[in-house]
């Protein structure tokens, strides 16, 4: 498999972009790596696989790089003597945040006929939002924390009952997330959550509630990942999840019963079919007093959730070998010829 990695992006998440990238290195040793990178101000850069590493980009130094222009069918290099195109089978959207999880790449690379691993633009729109995503997961029949939905000119009312979880609608990572165990902390935090954002979704705090993460794709058929239990503390923060994001060894399954798992990768696929094909997601559930609730889409999971797969270099190369198209329409201006020819006109 010869496979194109995209990360960085204009996000506040370009830095566990960089890390996701490099850590695939390590995961995707039978196969050959082109690295694109996108700077903050949104220039591509073809990154030297072999020199990678993240004092690299916190330098400077990969200004030096080749830069890419993006046309159609391609990323290319312009030079004196032509342009050469950079060569590969099928691209990975690895941007987490903006650009790389609200759609802005799934575009450009349905707009230039460039195959790749990722949600789709409508795929992209619903998860990235976290109050979209409660929306798609109550048309499918599949149940979510409670919620308070608040814009940054609201009347800052919650009426649910404290401790509360308070998250910035369009951003992952935990950047700006910050738990409120009583009235006198709401206003802080939600000035912290609005430096990020101009709304924000506010849920119970459910303190020990069992979490369970569920990766996967469809291929030719459903490839899913473990059912893994987190270990971890109350709240991760940033800095933890960017250590997270580092994973590339296999975690252990939960220990929880096949009915259980079964209901937990049901729900995953009824979020999955058919708005995610082409891409590999992992679904966040609650598990609260028996019932299975959606906390979260990861779109674009740290590190692509590697560690919950038995086979995901195999399974990488499956997916890229069955990506959705788009339809091919053809234009052959029948419409304007016919009302030519009722003018008389050639």
């Amino acid at each position: 498999m010869n496979i194109a990695i995209l990360f960085g992006g204009s996000s506040f998440e370009h830095e566990i972009s960089i890390v996701s990238a490099i850590t695939l290195k390590k995961v995707l040793k039978k196969s050959s790596i082109t690295y694109i990178f996108v700077s903050q101000d949104r220039k591509f850069y073809l990154i030297d696989t072999d020199k990678i590493n993240s004092k690299l980009f916190s330098s400077g130094e990969y200004k030096k790089s080749k830069e890419l222009i993006l046309k159609s069918g391609a990323f290319s290099i312009d030079g004196m003597f032509g342009s050469k195109e950079v060569n590969f089978d099928a691209l990975l959207n690895l941007i987490h945040g903006r650009d790389g999880e609200d759609g802005k790449i799934s575009s450009m690379m349905e707009f230039f006929n460039i195959p790749f691993i990722s949600p789709r633009m409508e795929a992209s729109v619903l998860s990235y939002n976290k109050l979209y995503t409660k929306f798609l997961a109550e048309s499918l029949g599949v149940k979510t924390v409670a919620y308070e939905h608040l814009s940054k000119n609201d009347a800052r009312k919650i009426t649910m009952d404290y401790p509360i979880i308070i998250k910035p609608v369009r951003l992952g990572s935990s950047i700006g997330v910050s738990i409120v165990k009583e009235a006198s902390e709401l206003d802080y935090a939600l000035d912290v959550a609005f430096e990020f954002d101009t709304d924000v979704i506010v849920e119970p705090f459910i303190e020990g509630v069992k979490e369970f993460n569920q990766a996967g794709c469809f291929t030719s058929e459903w490839e899913l990942s473990i059912v893994e239990e987190p270990q971890k503390e109350e709240f991760l923060d940033f800095e933890k999840k960017y250590m997270d994001f580092s994973r590339d060894s296999q975690v252990l399954s939960a220990d929880i019963s096949e009915e259980l798992k079964k209901k937990i990768q049901e729900s995953f696929k009824k979020v999955y079919n058919p708005l995610f094909l082409g891409s590999i997601i992992r679904c966040d559930f609650f598990v609260v007093d028996g019932e299975i609730l959606l906390n979260e889409i990861n779109p674009i999971p740290g590190s692509m959730a590697n560690y919950l797969f038995d086979d995901f270099e195999g399974m990488m190369d499956r997916l890229s070998k069955n990506l959705p198209k788009e339809k091919i329409i053809t234009v052959d201006y029948q419409y304007i010829h016919s009302i030519q020819s009722a003018k008389g006109k050639v």
